[in-house]
């Protein structure tokens, strides 16, 4: 599916990841993030022409794919699910690979890890280009009713412990099939042994609830720790750039340029001709985006 290529299970941050990885480890390293629901297997259209360039490091972030999903306790705060304890998880992965400093190009619930990685760990991140996504404080805190029709599952997936799990449990392939399929393109947009790939992992023990972990996450604690960057002056100092669908919600609904340039001091991006799923949708408009951003 990916040539030249090893899947390592990687100890990070008191738990164990799934990470696929260049074999050849010459070039400067990418560490490359997918989003919900899906796995590593989203940089599958890209990986060719991005490895010309990059050691290439996918991993599964914790709770999706082949990667650990440690427990949570529902009714405190969510932080093992925290944006922070899944920056640092990516920090011990790329430490343990040799790598101090790299880049990233991350999606949805991965763009959310980048941008505080970026934040808590500055140092290491040289720059990123972020898909899809404004920042999660500025998502809540200007939501409208087209919104909230648009992106359901962040206001489902956050409720009380064990409502959605059950839902989910009861027929995940079709939570997935729906989730990715009633968007712009479809599931047309999904090559089928990576569909297959997603649909089996949508059925592994525990994947529903780290799956709402990570979006009540997103709604509490991760909101906090925004709060307090704002409240600090504390704002993203490295290049940025962000792509974003135009056939999107984050086109329809927001400004990401905006969006993000009242938490970071180096921002540029621009939508690209597709819809939510860039990496699959449209590679080749990613690449021609994003390439050069990341190579300066």
């Amino acid at each position: 599916m990916i040539a030249h290529t090893t899947i390592h299970r990687l100890p990070a941050n008191g738990i164990m990841l799934n990470v696929r990885a260049s074999d050849d480890r010459s070039k400067p390293p990418l560490l490359l993030l997918h989003g919900h629901p899906q796995t590593h297997l989203i940089w599958h259209k890209v990986w060719s022409t991005l490895s010309q360039t990059f050691t290439l490091i996918a991993p599964d972030l914790r709770g999706y794919g082949d990667s650990d999903k440690p427990p949570s306790d529902a009714t405190v705060n969510h932080a093992p699910y925290s944006k922070r304890e899944m920056a640092n998880d990516m920090i011990a992965v790329m430490r343990s690979l040799g790598f101090e400093r790299f880049r990233v190009l991350a999606h949805d619930r991965g763009a959310r890890v980048t941008h505080r990685m970026m934040v808590d760990h500055a140092d290491s991140v040289v720059r990123a280009t972020l898909l899809d996504i404004s920042p999660t404080l500025a998502m809540y805190e200007q939501t409208t009713m087209e919104f909230a029709r648009a992106y359901f599952h962040w206001f489902f997936l956050i409720q009380r412990e064990p409502l959605p799990e059950m839902m989910i449990e009861s027929n995940p392939e079709f939570f997935l099939d729906k989730m990715m399929g009633n968007r712009h393109a479809g599931l047309a947009a999904f090559a089928p042994d990576v569909l297959a790939e997603y649909r089996r992992c949508i059925r592994l023990p525990g994947i529903a609830h780290a799956i709402c972990e990570d979006y009540r996450a997103a709604a509490t604690i991760d909101l906090d720790h925004d709060r307090a960057d704002r409240a600090a002056g504390r704002k993203v100092t490295q290049p940025l750039q962000v792509l974003w669908g135009a056939n999107g919600v984050i086109d329809k609904c927001f400004k990401p340029l905006d969006d993000w340039s009242r938490v970071a001091l180096n921002v540029r991006g621009r939508s690209v001709p597709c819809g939510h799923y860039i990496p699959e949708e449209a590679p080749d408009a990613l690449l021609d985006a994003a390439l050069p951003f990341l190579r300066a």
